[in-house]
């Protein structure tokens, strides 16, 4: 299938430094998300997509998992510009529940949607995204972003425009 360039399985300095946040759920008013301190494993990833989809065809090697929700959904870097570098694939989460979407189009503004206080689940889910803007995950994308700051929601619409058919094209990861 599909291969990131490469096969390293370090997280970047962002996604590092994002791994030691404490995120707050707060009983449905924060972001639901648990950052991993490493991508999954290739192995790990082939398995939990064939065992989500249903179909033993179907390889990782399109995906870096890098966190997930309460529920057991998973956020991903997804190789879908080919030959570019990690930090510029885009963020895709595909939910416990079938659910399935872009949320940034690279990790910089990936960072910029988490300090507006949206998480991959929420962006998913959620048709308004209200801006609840996190000090600390502010903080966090000032020292990596390459991006300028924008409103989640923007980034989200702009990450869906640039990649309008990933789930229909992923019909067989979004249920």
């Amino acid at each position: 299938m599909n291969e990131m360039t490469g096969d390293d399985r370090r997280l970047p300095p962002a996604l590092a430094d994002l791994a030691r946040v404490e995120f707050d759920y707060a009983d449905g008013d924060g972001i639901d998300f648990e950052p991993y301190d490493a991508f999954d494993s290739a192995e790990e990833t082939t398995d939990w997509l064939r065992q989500w989809t249903g179909n033993p065809e179907l390889d990782g090697d399109a995906y870096r998992l890098f966190g997930q929700d309460g529920t057991g959904g998973l956020a991903a870097v997804w190789y879908g510009r080919p030959g570019r570098p990690l930090a510029e694939q885009p963020v895709v989460f595909m939910g416990s529940e079938g659910e399935c979407g872009v949320v940034a189009g690279n990790l910089s503004d990936f960072l910029w949607v988490l300090a507006d206080g949206i998480g991959p689940l929420e962006s998913v889910l959620y048709e308004e995204h209200e801006s609840r803007p996190d000090a600390s995950l502010t903080r966090l994308a000032e020292r990596h972003a390459t991006t300028p700051r924008r409103p989640a929601r923007d980034i989200i619409a702009e990450a869906r425009a640039e990649f309008p058919t990933f789930a229909d094209d992923t019909d067989a990861l979004c249920r």
